[in-house]
């Protein structure tokens, strides 16, 4: 009996108040806040035409400048296609290079058409003006034929080389 006495004082011990004040326990506000990125609207470009304008007349040199590179470029073939086996230094490999040196001439306008488009990007992104879509279709489209000349060139140039 005396023990069972004892495990119940010491039972009741438990149910206490504490005399102190003590914090909760329980989720503080802070702790319910979400601290994921905020939803923001999508930002839409708004048709501009002095824009289009501008991309409209870079287009235009661009495909001008298709032109010419793919017209050279056949005729760089026809000269590598002749310039094969001989030697080097000889007329017709001299002719060769020069066709190959044109090419990489040609290639200074799509060069500049890429740059101005990039440089139009630049600026509306700097103005904090939504991307455009037609603007990023033409810098895309440059910077295709920029590469795709690149690598029509060192194609040529290694025919030329018999690499």
């Amino acid at each position: 009996m005396r023990r069972s006495l004892l495990l119940a004082v010491v039972g009741l011990g438990g149910c206490a108040q504490p005399s102190g004040d003590f914090p909760s326990l329980l989720p503080r506000a802070v702790e319910g806040q979400s601290l994921a990125e905020p939803e923001r609207p999508v930002a839409v470009a708004v048709k501009d035409p002095s824009l289009d304008a501008k991309i409209s007349a870079i287009v235009s040199s661009l495909d001008g400048a298709e032109k010419r590179f793919t017209s050279a470029a056949q005729e760089a073939e026809a000269q590598i296609a002749v310039a094969r086996g001989v030697a080097v230094g000889s007329d017709r490999w001299l002719d060769a290079q020069v066709a190959l040196g044109a090419l990489d001439s040609l290639r200074g306008p799509i060069a500049t058409a890429q740059a101005d488009l990039e440089q139009l990007i630049i600026d509306r992104g700097a103005a904090g003006q939504p991307p455009y879509p037609a603007l990023r279709s033409a810098a895309d489209r440059a910077a295709a034929l920029s590469a795709s000349q690149g690598k029509r060139i060192a194609t040529l140039e290694a025919a030329l080389g018999g690499v």
